[in-house]
């Protein structure tokens, strides 16, 4: 049990600095950051309204509520799973285990595709938590949006994340290869898996034993679901149409020039906000 969590007379900030506590003793790192963010998410505050809110007194069955979060997060389970919310761009989702944890950097991914193909049809492969389909959704000018995913889990997440926030989506159980017709979309995009066997095994517990392995690993070099995206991505596409991947930071150049080989045009490998090489941008050539 927590300590100080259970107490009879519990305030937010006894229970913040309970949870801190708890959570410091366990070796997470940042434990006041992610105490404040998880009674936030637990007691629907943003982290100023937990500091403003410091003396009000908790409720009992909250408490016990409380208690068990913060034991599961000391035990190394991801804050978002913890909590069951993660925020990416504009939107609130819902996050388990049934899906990658979308993260800050695969928010970059929208920002290229509203500024290359802000309309038309557009394609997410392996959705997940369907981050990025209803990103474009809400966002963008797209006649249509299509989130793919071969996990009829993940879909079910992203499902449940469609219907809560209202936001058209079309979803597709299945690969790129056989979700939609040949020639019928202008942008791909996609956060596919992209580690290699040996970084799968070199990963942190909070990642490796919660998170789901099929959207992380990607055969011995890390680039099974990459090469499978540039070939069926010509097929699907337009010509003249988009597709903006997710790619290992070690690995950008390796695809630039296998894109390149397969005919793909207008390459470049672009940075994320941490200055690291992310997303692959490439075009299917017009006249093909």
């Amino acid at each position: 049990m927590a300590e100080g969590i259970m107490e009879r007379r519990l305030t937010v900030q006894g229970a913040l600095d309970a949870a801190t506590e708890t959570l410091a003793k366990a070796g997470i790192e940042g434990p006041r950051r992610d105490a404040t963010r998880l009674l936030g998410d637990l007691l629907d505050l943003t982290p100023a309204e937990v500091m403003l809110e410091r003396g009000s007194v908790i409720e009992p069955d909250r408490r016990r509520w409380i208690n068990r979060a913060v034991e599961r997060r000391a035990a190394g389970e991801p804050l978002a799973y913890v909590t069951g919310i993660t925020g990416f761009r504009t939107l609130v989702l819902r996050s388990d285990p049934r899906a990658l944890i979308p993260r800050p950097e695969t928010e970059g991914i929208v920002d290229r595709a509203l500024a290359l193909a802000a309309g038309g049809v557009a394609l997410d492969v392996g959705t997940g938590t369907g981050c990025l389909a209803l990103s474009l959704r809400a966002e963008g000018r797209y006649q249509r949006v299509f989130a793919v995913d071969i996990d009829r889990k993940a879909l079910g997440l992203a499902d449940h994340n469609r219907r809560h926030l209202g936001l058209e989506i079309d979803l597709v159980l299945g690969d790129l290869g056989t979700a939609v017709a040949s020639g019928s979309v202008d942008l791909v995009v996609s956060n596919p898996p992209y580690v290699s066997e040996s970084e799968y095994a070199q990963l942190g517990p909070e990642v490796r034993d919660f998170e789901p392995r099929l959207a992380l690993a990607s055969g011995v070099d890390g680039l099974d679901a990459s090469r499978r995206l540039l070939h069926d991505g010509l097929r699907v596409l337009r010509p003249g149409g988009w597709m903006i991947m997710e790619v290992a930071s070690a690995r950008g150049e390796a695809l630039h020039g296998l894109a390149y080989a397969l005919g793909w045009r207008d390459l470049r490998v672009d940075e994320d906000l941490f200055g690291r090489p992310r997303y692959l941008v490439a075009r299917r050539e017009v006249g093909t």
